[in-house]
């Protein structure tokens, strides 16, 4: 059963609500109450439930297209030459995907999951970042026993040093990425240390 389009005044109360809701989550996070989102918009909250039900599904219609953009990033890494370069190549330019937008860090960084599809989408990032962080290891460009796991431990790490210093300093993150970085590089994760 296909969906019949909306009138033309309810796409645009759509269009507003999500308008207002892109805007306020990417300033102050997944959370944001739908009453703060129906008020921005200069809708009622009727409308709102209407037209989103479920958080899940204002989730979706909001990020689904920023997960894809990181899906494509990861893509382009994964064609470096030189994997630990498609690897810092990526993560920089996630994270200032993040920097700009609150609610979808919390989203990657698994704050909030959103539905099945956009936990699909962040299981395909994690299987396109894995051979990059399997080649650097090979290349000798990370030390044996660094997984795809550490870089998830990294993507936290310097996620919250983002959120925490987003208010004052809001370029912090990206000398925690290299900190981050520098010691995973470095790091001896055999197991006997």
């Amino acid at each position: 059963m296909t969906e019949r389009p909306l009138r033309r005044d309810a796409e645009r109360n759509r269009q507003r609500l999500l308008e207002a809701a892109r805007e306020l989550m990417a300033r102050d996070g997944l959370r944001v109450p739908y009453e703060e989102i129906a008020r921005k918009a200069g809708s009622g909250m009727g409308t709102l439930y209407r037209r989103f039900p479920d958080r899940q599904d204002l989730v979706d219609a909001l990020f689904t297209e920023h997960v894809d953009a990181v899906i494509d990033l990861a893509r382009q890494a994964s064609r470096a030459d030189d994997a630990w370069s498609g690897l810092t190549w990526f993560m920089e330019r996630q994270f200032a995907l993040e920097a700009d937008n609150r609610a979808l860090g919390e989203l990657l960084r698994g704050g909030q999951q959103g539905s099945a599809r956009l936990a699909q989408s962040c299981a395909r990032i994690a299987e396109l970042v894995a051979p990059l962080v399997e080649r650097a290891v090979r290349g000798g460009q990370l030390p044996a026993g660094v997984t795809a796991g550490d870089l998830e431990t990294v993507h936290l790490m310097v996620g919250a040093v983002m959120d925490a210093s987003r208010q004052h300093d809001p370029d912090r993150w990206r000398r925690a990425l290299a900190v981050a970085l520098a010691g995973l590089r470095h790091a001896d994760l055999r197991g006997d240390g």
